[in-house]
């Protein structure tokens, strides 16, 4: 039975990307496959997985390359999957923002049980992808968000920017940064645009929104959604 947890598995090796995609559709996830570097970035950015399974050494960009590319603009997490098994290409992968590394060959039952708990640790359910942090309640394909069980009224840029900030969950996002990707790189930044809709979003899913729990002011640098 289908998920709807949607995973992407870059490997060239035809032979094992077939032995992943079948381990992880037999447990009812939704499986995309690359066999090169540029596919497999492309496919990130036109599909959204919720889970990057990634090899490093690759034709056309390595692992590395699309790990980096993908940190640019996501929190969403890569578990690498590779032979490469020194310490420096280890610890170089997870500096670069991997959130796992499992190097060649593996069981399929610990490939599984890895993309549970990494799924598990990220917030993101594998029955429908429901997110939950306190009071909130996350549903990704609807881009509806629920707290304490009740629907949160957003207008439409309230909500591009909240999951603009779940998108990048943890992670301090400049106001500049922020504003290019709500309101448009052709858009001149406004520092004062964005703080309005931050307090205004505050307002909506904090329980105090003088002391926020969620939104938080890194000051000097910008803001972070925090799930801790």
């Amino acid at each position: 039975m289908k998920t709807g947890t949607k995973l992407l598995v870059v490997e060239d090796d035809a032979d094992i990307l077939e032995l992943i995609r079948l381990t992880l559709e037999s447990q009812g996830y939704d499986v995309l496959t690359a066999g090169d570097g540029n596919r497999g970035l492309q496919l990130f950015h036109q599909e959204k997985p919720v889970l990057v399974l990634l090899d490093i050494l690759l034709p056309g960009m390595t692992g590395l390359d699309i790990c980096q590319d993908i940190r640019r603009s996501s929190a969403t997490p890569i578990l690498f999957l590779t032979c490469k098994r020194d310490a420096e290409d280890i610890i170089g992968g997870l500096e670069l923002g991997a959130d796992d590394y499992m190097t060649k060959p593996f069981d399929p039952a610990i490939l599984v049980a890895r993309v549970r708990a990494i799924l598990r640790r990220t917030g993101v359910a594998a029955d429908n992808r429901i997110s939950k942090y306190g009071s909130l309640e996350i549903d990704w394909p609807g881009r509806t968000v629920l707290r304490d069980g009740e629907p949160v009224p957003l207008f439409t840029k309230e909500r591009q920017l909240l999951f603009v900030l779940l998108e990048h969950r943890n992670q301090v996002i400049s106001v500049s940064q922020i504003y290019a990707l709500v309101w448009g790189l052709d858009n001149a930044s406004d520092e004062q645009t964005v703080k309005v809709h931050i307090s205004n979003l505050r307002k909506k899913i904090e329980d105090d929104p003088a002391h926020p729990k969620f939104i938080q002011t890194v000051r000097g640098f910008g803001y972070k959604f925090s799930t801790s």
